[in-house]
């Protein structure tokens, strides 16, 4: 049983049959939504789809499973292995990573303790996020990564669900295996919000490579800080920079000889001249290598590949 196929064990005998009678390619599914009275949801090859109790797809909300209260916690307890407070930590995310480095988003009561998230109760809503691996998917960019046998400080642009952390995963890889003219590199991931590693009990669940070094749940600045004094990486990796705290972290990878290998929101090189954070490293050519996603044909479309004045390598 692959990783997608795995994460049917979670869900209530009824829901999963149903899923099982679907016959969905793990490939092709993206997530799968429960909410308490709502119709069962998924996301599969980029559209939205309800399930109906014959395990049909179909566009109809009115013809969809309705989920229980018990089916919903049902699936908490088998995410959870029977014990929330173990994942304590976890929840206070918004999420719980579990086998196969899938995430189960989280979503009800909020309790807070002064300023601090303390737990979710009357946990009503439940996101399924699929981990899919795409090695390979990388290929074509590597190459204009690599300049004179080292790896270039690389800045990935996308719009959101485009699989820029599906790329920046496999490009962990290549780097950390080595090849193609650079030799294996010591990566150091900073995998904030478990999607990069999708750990499981401290180990990565997806293939980083192996020469890759990750800190799971660790938010990024920190975690940056970290990796330099402790494990002497050759490159950084975080997804999602951006905030006032990344910026000195970001100004240590940048001075300390690591590579910055990260992914940024936006649709090109001059949406991210306008955040405050990434003004200066982009006039300053810091970045080397800007690769830009669009889903014009496909998600994970690369639609351009720029240096640091700007020139096109390459456009897809």
């Amino acid at each position: 049983m692959d990783k997608g196929e795995s994460v049917l064990k979670i869900f209530p005998a009824r829901i999963r049959n149903i899923l099982l009678q679907a016959s969905l390619k793990p490939d092709f599914l993206q997530e799968i939504r429960l909410r308490v009275g709502k119709p069962l949801i998924c996301l599969y090859e980029g559209k939205e789809y309800f399930l109906s109790a014959g395990g049909k797809l179909c566009r109809d909300g009115e013809s969809g499973l309705t989920v229980s209260r018990e089916e919903l916690m049902e699936t908490v307890s088998y995410v959870s292995r029977y014990s929330l407070y173990a994942f304590d930590e976890e929840l206070k995310q918004g999420y719980i990573t579990i086998p196969g480095g899938h995430r189960v988003g989280i979503a009800g009561k909020i309790v807070m303790d002064e300023s601090r998230i303390r737990c979710v109760k009357y946990i009503s809503f439940l996101n399924v996020r699929l981990s899919h691996e795409r090695k390979g998917c990388a290929d074509t960019v590597f190459p204009y990564l690599i300049r004179e046998g080292r790896f270039c400080h690389t800045l990935i642009i996308s719009p959101p669900k485009c699989g820029k952390t599906t790329l920046l995963r496999d490009i962990i890889r290549m780097a950390s295996n080595g090849g193609g003219g650079l030799p294996g590199q010591n990566v150091g991931v900073v995998d904030e919000r478990s999607e990069i590693g999708g750990s499981y009990r401290g180990i990565p669940q997806n293939d980083l490579g192996i020469r890759t070094d990750v800190l799971d749940c660790c938010p990024k600045a920190e975690g940056m800080m970290m990796l330099i004094r402790s494990m002497a990486p050759d490159i950084v990796a975080v997804d999602e920079i951006g905030d006032y705290r990344d910026s000195q972290a970001i100004e240590a990878v940048f001075h300390c000889g690591c590579k910055l290998l990260a992914t940024v929101h936006g649709s090109s090189v001059d949406d991210i001249k306008k955040k405050p954070l990434l003004q200066n490293l982009v006039q300053y050519h810091c970045f080397e290598r800007y690769i830009v996603l669009d889903h014009e044909k496909s998600a994970g479309h690369v639609r351009d590949i720029f240096d640091e004045r700007g020139t096109k390598l390459d456009s897809r």
